[in-house]
């Protein structure tokens, strides 16, 4: 099976990561029992966060008695090196562990620095000294952020949205991540539900000039553990056809759209916004059914009552006008009906 070497980390990873933002949403012993027959099949790699609700928790139910023969990322949205300290711990409890193999601030809207007021990296090397930390990762959205981590030298790894629907430059931050020595972990290589086809995004993350990319894929079915599954022993070439089928994709998902982050969120006119503005594309990429149900007519009508507030626009990573994205969804939504 593949695996990846996180950069000057030294770990060695399984091409398939296991992102465990989605096990919030099943049982505990659902959850359990998924994370061990990843295990078990060769998935070493296992991504969560702080914020994942009981995610931490579950990975620690998983895998107390196995912990030295797994790799763990963790995450901390704290703003300050107190609050930091306090995710940490928590963590660690949940977690069952005493060290995480990757330490990594969630998302922050600016790349934390030593001397920079907030303490937080401070903080993160103080945990790294006494061993409850051994990498010093960051995840995040915005490119400028992003660029400027790698600029830093001071990150051991980052972890960035990624997938054949990459723009140019974001093709350039993991080639830099490559000639800086930097673990490269693809978060949404299904580019948040809008790519359906896992063997093209399997395949393009298995291109030579991404040996050195890790993904992690969101999973909470065992049928979806088994399709990611099933790759390590037959996978997926890149041939005619796939790519077809990712060149059409491309061309449909061209420009601004929604990826579903959910970072504007909560909206205080009560809108589903990670869903509502690219309800448009979820139409012509999915079942409809479900989307057209009467309770989806009422999350997509409370667009009406937008207050225009523009909190959404400046918590959106991309940069995007949303409130017009959300209404250019509602009037295509309403001739569907």
């Amino acid at each position: 099976m593949d695996r990846v070497v996180l950069g000057k980390t030294g770990l060695e990873v399984n091409k398939n990561g296991f992102g465990a933002l989605p096990i919030q949403r099943i049982s505990k012993k659902d959850a359990v029992y998924l994370l061990q027959k990843a295990f078990y099949s060769g998935i070493n790699y296992f991504d969560t966060a702080r914020a994942y609700s009981d995610s931490e928790e579950k990975l620690g139910a998983a895998f107390s008695y196995t912990r030295e023969r797994i790799i763990i990322s963790t995450k901390t949205a704290a703003q300050d090196g107190a609050g930091m300290w306090r995710d940490l711990e928590e963590s660690l409890r949940q977690l069952k562990t005493d060290y995480i193999d990757i330490y990594q601030f969630h998302n922050p809207s600016f790349c934390p620095r030593p001397g920079d007021g907030s303490g937080l990296y401070e903080a993160a090397l103080e945990a790294k000294a006494q061993g409850k930390i051994r990498h010093i990762g960051i995840t995040n959205h915005r490119l400028a952020v992003a660029e400027e981590a790698i600029a830093s030298g001071l990150y051991e790894t980052l972890q960035f949205p990624f997938s054949y629907l990459a723009s140019d430059r974001d093709l350039e931050v993991v080639e830099r991540c490559r000639e800086a020595g930097m673990g490269f972990i693809a978060m949404k290589g299904l580019a948040g539900g809008l790519i359906h086809n896992s063997a093209c995004a399997y395949a393009y993350m298995a291109q030579p000039q991404f040996a050195h990319v890790a993904p992690i894929w969101g999973m909470q079915r065992e049928s979806e553990l088994d399709e990611f599954l099933s790759y390590q022993e037959c996978p997926p070439q890149l041939d005619a056809a796939l790519q077809a089928e990712i060149d059409r994709d491309r061309q449909e998902l061209s420009g601004d759209f929604c990826r579903g982050c959910g970072y504007c969120m909560p909206c205080p006119a009560g809108i589903e916004i990670n869903n509502c503005a690219r309800m448009s594309l979820m139409l012509r990429r999915a079942p409809q059914e479900g989307w057209l149900s009467p309770v989806w007519q009422e999350k997509m009508k409370k667009i009406e009552n937008c207050l225009h507030c523009g909190q959404c626009m400046k918590k959106c990573p991309y940069g995007l006008n949303t409130p017009e994205l959300l209404a250019r969804n509602y009037e295509d939504y309403k001739t569907f009906l």
